[in-house]
């Protein structure tokens, strides 16, 4: 493909990406002032760590999402360090994805903290893609004191790329007919799907700027990355990304997992800690409205092999304890080796909870065998969750769960 094969240029940069900055950093510097301009850095705190978030005066020092907190700790020994508070992040987001869908009805959410919009149909009401992307900001500071960083383009790809461009608070525009003149210097590395190994594979050919890929035959890419990798990659070089904004994302699968401090190589602490993950999804299948049929666990062990294990169910469920039956099964049936180091449980298979229909028969130590038990335990579980709801997570626990009196002492 050559730039003469590409196909006419959209006239319209009305494709928004909104990416509010350093997202749990700014909630606590708002909700807590005398954090305000000092480095505050978001994350795991214990020896196992990650950086979920740092603030930008924190990333004068090198800090960066993804790196382990004992590295961040070096960095800035200084700052303030704080575990992730999602339920003040949801509220935050709630918010921001409102104001957003103030504008126009085609929002696509990628996380709490970004979003696509498609700004094709409010022109005529709000103004230029570039006029909405201002606007947007100015209201999502004004409402929330939270700051977003737009870019506004012909595509989602470059959407993004702009919005990465104009961190932090800005707004960047890449004008109609002028994309790749904007796209072909920037490193390569700015790709989706250029990581380390395969901008290894590149530099082979001496690529180091988008330009440099794009002008590559599509089928040296194809040979090097692999045909699906390759052809991907130089779509994207000239930036050809038909995907349109969908306003429904569908959720795959729910679930939560934990690095451990230590290497666990103890049965029971792992199904302690399955019942309390058991507990956290199903809680969120419910919320969500949905159930599903395939428990996965997943097994991290020391030297950082990781393996799945799953089990199908005969009929959806959303009760966490057919969850722990499940997993806890699968648990017994996979080798300790010399310990677990992280621990992760997911429900898949997802849909509307309506489906759920009647009770599992789970070979397990309390299987819930038939229907008016399974209505029993279900009413059972979201009596709790409301009870959570209006006094934290912490008001009921299973049984399991509780402090012995020997732990007491």
């Amino acid at each position: 493909m050559t730039a003469a094969d590409t196909p006419a240029t959209e006239t319209t940069a009305a494709i928004l990406h909104v990416d509010l900055d350093a997202f749990y950093a700014s909630v606590e510097q708002l909700e807590n002032p005398e954090l305000r301009g000092l480095p505050v850095i978001v994350g795991g705190l214990g020896p196992r760590g990650v950086v979920s978030t740092a603030s930008y005066e924190a990333r004068e020092f090198g800090v960066r999402s993804g790196m382990p907190m004992m590295s961040a700790r070096r960095a800035c020994p200084d700052a303030t360090f704080l575990a992730p508070r999602f339920d003040r992040y949801q509220a935050a987001s709630t918010s921001v994805m409102s104001i957003l869908r103030s504008f126009t009805p085609l929002v696509e959410p990628l996380s709490l903290d970004e979003a696509f919009l498609d700004v094709h149909g409010a022109r005529r009401l709000h103004g230029t893609g570039e006029q909405i992307g201002h606007a947007i900001r100015d209201r999502i500071h004004a409402d929330t004191g939270l700051t977003a960083s737009v870019g506004v383009a012909t595509t989602k790809f470059l959407a993004k790329i702009a919005s990465e461009s104009a961190k932090p608070d800005g707004l960047l525009l890449v004008h109609p007919g002028e994309e790749l003149a904007f796209l072909h210097p920037l490193p390569v590395g700015r790709l989706w799907g250029v990581g380390p190994a395969t901008r290894r594979r590149l530099e082979r050919f001496g690529v180091q700027t988008i330009g440099e890929l794009a002008a590559l035959p599509e089928d040296t890419l194809e040979r090097a990355l692999g045909q699906a990798h390759g052809r991907h990659l130089h779509a994207l070089a000239w930036n050809h990304d038909e995907r349109a904004v969908e306003t429904t994302r569908t959720v795959k699968s729910i679930g939560h997992e934990e690095t451990f401090p230590k290497d666990v190589t103890d049965r029971a602490v792992l199904e302690r800690e399955i019942t309390k993950f058991a507990d956290k999804v199903a809680s969120r299948l419910r919320e969500s409205g949905v159930a599903g049929r395939t428990v996965q666990l997943k097994l991290r062990y020391h030297d950082f092999r990781t393996i799945t294990r799953s089990k199908t169910l005969p009929e959806p469920t959303d009760l966490s304890a057919d969850l722990r039956h499940t997993a806890i099964a699968l648990l017994r049936a996979a080798e300790m080796e010399e310990g677990i180091r992280l621990l992760g449980l997911s429900m898949q298979q997802l849909q509307p909870a309506a489906a759920v229909q009647r009770a599992l028969d789970l070979e397990d130590d309390a299987p819930i065998r038939d229907s008016s038990e399974h209505e029993q335990r279900s009413a059972l579980e979201r009596s709790v969750d409301r009870v959570r709801a209006r006094y934290g997570d912490g008001a009921v626990l299973p049984a399991r769960l509780a402090p012995t009196p020997e732990a007491d002492r």
